[in-house]
């Protein structure tokens, strides 16, 4: 078979980062063996879904401090949401905010216009994200005019979601009491908030079995309630606005697990799948973080439906039944290995066929949680803006991101052996988001032509 020569605008430097240290693969072989890392390669499979724990960040070992990794080189100061760049803001993002927000008042919002200025990802100031992120969502219309009611009429539409669905059994089971005219029914002082057997129908009984029962179903949730717990206050522990004992954490968190409760009551057939956690966190943080007291206050709401519009493109990647469909997490795993043979065979030929690395062993975790565990919660943000922009749905620019992010990496992928590749694509490097981003746009475009 003739070897397909390399494409030459492969050769150029701005694709490729350099390799490290020496020291760095020697570390590799010395702590993780070959046939040991195989063994744990192997041993990954679709059917626990995402409910492995987030990796090390690629840059723990080197930065002590435990604020995530800020994009190109700005301060965050304490999980709040603020950024700050050391350097101050450049011509270039002052250029972009003016374009952002004079775009953002006009009465008819272009939404291609704004697409192609999310597309290179969005200025941090504040409020702007939220807004885009909405609008990019379908959540708010392009007619400014229609804001108010829409908001009006989803924020109650949550309101009552949260009503019917979070509400304990023993609340509903005084309200059909009353609603049965019993209004008047006084309680004695030593039997205050009891209800008299007689009361009590089979149905709203704790310990009744049958279908209908509001404490049976209940009981059937509380495994997905402990779930979702868990999960919730073990996203990004190292950023205050997710964690800690303050008041404004704990609402965070509070907030948090309601809009998951309420996604798997209203999702039987889903429901909730570890790792949905990471991907509402992006989305409550800018809404919770937006300087307008009004969306700031609603944010719960408006997280729910663009967390709800978000998965509706990637739910059949949650469904195990749907693994090895056309739909299912497989056969994107797939195209992504498709997507590399056509950009660079010399690559895809050295991983899957030389180094024996499977796709699956890293692009898993990748597309199912979008890209939220291999770069900082903040850069991450960045990433979002380019996959939320794309008029075509977020998974074909997630899936060119994740080819780009091979194609920057490729000289220590050709140069390595499947234990130093495993390592490097599985706690993936420091990166500029900007050119990562520049890189996945420049290979698309090589699709089109």
């Amino acid at each position: 078979m003739v070897r397909k020569k390399v494409p030459e605008w492969l050769n150029s430097t701005m694709w490729s980062t350099p390799p490290p240290p020496s020291s760095y693969d020697d570390g590799l072989h010395r702590h993780s063996p070959v046939t040991k890392m195989k063994e744990e390669a192997q041993s990954i499979s679709v059917a626990p879904r995402l409910n492995s724990a987030p990796p090390p960040s690629s840059t723990a070992s080197s930065v002590p401090s435990p604020s995530p990794r800020p994009r190109n080189g700005s301060s965050i100061s304490g999980g709040g949401g603020e950024y700050g760049n050391s350097v101050g803001p450049s011509a270039e993002d002052f250029s972009r905010q003016a374009h952002v927000s004079a775009e953002l008042s006009k009465k008819v919002i272009n939404m291609k216009e704004l697409r192609s200025l999310a597309l290179q990802s969005l200025p941090d100031s504040p409020g702007i994200r939220s807004t885009v992120w909405k609008l990019l969502l379908g959540y708010l219309p392009p007619e400014r005019s229609l804001w108010s009611t829409e908001l009006k009429q989803k924020r109650s539409q949550y309101k009552h979601y949260k009503d019917e669905l979070l509400t304990s059994p023993s609340e509903i089971t005084w309200k059909m009491v009353r609603s049965r005219g019993f209004d008047n029914y006084e309680l004695k002082s030593d039997s205050r908030c009891m209800l008299a057997r007689s009361r009590i129908t089979d149905e709203d009984h704790p310990l009744s079995l049958g279908k209908a029962s509001i404490w049976n179903t209940y009981f059937q949730d509380t495994e997905t309630i402990e779930q979702i717990d868990r999960d919730v206050k073990r996203t990004h522990p190292d950023i205050p606005f997710f964690s800690g004992e303050s008041s404004f954490a704990r609402s965070n968190q509070e907030s948090m697990k309601n809009i998951l409760l309420v996604f798997a009551k209203l999702n039987q057939g889903i429901r909730y799948v570890q790792g949905m956690n990471e991907i509402l966190a992006p989305i409550f943080y800018v809404f919770r973080n937006d300087p307008d007291e009004d969306s700031s206050s609603h944010a719960e709401a408006d997280a729910f439906f663009c967390f709800v519009e978000l998965l509706s493109g990637f739910r059949d990647f949650y469904c195990q039944q749907l693994d090895n469909s056309v739909v299912g997490i497989r056969s994107a795993i797939t195209r992504l290995s498709q997507l590399v043979k056509k950009h660079d065979e010399e690559l895809w030929r050295h991983l899957e066929i030389t180094t024996k690395v499977n796709p699956q062993f890293y692009a898993f975790r990748w597309i199912t949680l979008l890209l939220t565990q291999e770069f900082s919660f903040f850069d991450s943000l960045h990433i979002w803006d380019a996959l939320l922009s794309d008029p075509e749905g977020p998974l074909e620019s997630l899936l060119g991101i994740c080819c780009a992010m091979l194609v920057l990496v490729r000289r220590r992928l050709i140069a390595g052996d499947f234990t130093s590749n495993m390592k490097l694509l599985q706690h993936y490097p420091t990166t500029n988001i900007s050119h990562l981003l520049y890189v996945a746009n420049k290979l698309r475009s090589k699709m089109l032509v």
